[in-house]
């Protein structure tokens, strides 16, 4: 199991860096430039080259069966599912096979509405309580995960 993170507007890095070293998870930071991580050979920094999915293809690339995909990016969470990896949100929210559908919908729903002026602004602000819920859903992912392998017959 690992954990790849789509690095780039990741407000919880440090969390997951905790988690992760906690479980003695690899984790790899992927980004479009060069970000600063603890020095671990748990972590793996990734820059990618410069464009709007560089950082996206690789994960999609390199993230498979039982692992974590941290993203806000819906088609990236996408792509991770049908890899057979688990996605959440830095806020927390897991996506799942059974909510990707209506998440890309969302999706393509407000980018409708921000293009004809109908709703101005983004998401609210980040907060504390955003980064708790994300602390308990990467733990539980991982323990999930862990009992899944450990209930596998041999």
């Amino acid at each position: 199991m690992e954990i790849f993170i789509d690095a780039d507007a990741c407000p919880v890095k440090d969390e997951i860096y905790k988690v992760a070293q906690r479980y003695g998870l690899k984790t790899w930071v992927v980004a479009n430039s060069f970000l600063m991580a603890p020095t671990s050979p748990l972590v793996e920094r990734v820059v990618v080259d410069a464009g709007p999915d560089a950082a996206d293809d690789w994960i999609a690339e390199h993230a498979g069966a039982g692992d974590i995909v941290v993203t806000q990016d819906i088609p990236l969470a996408e792509r991770a599912l049908q890899a057979g990896a688990a996605a959440v949100a830095p806020t927390g929210r897991p996506f799942t096979v059974d909510s990707i559908g209506s998440a890309i919908a969302q999706r393509a729903l407000m980018e409708q509405l921000r293009s004809t002026g109908d709703i101005i602004g983004g998401p609210k602000p980040f907060d504390r309580n955003d980064r708790s819920r994300f602390l308990q859903a990467l733990d539980q992912m991982v323990n999930q995960e862990q009992r899944r392998r450990a209930a596998r017959p041999r």
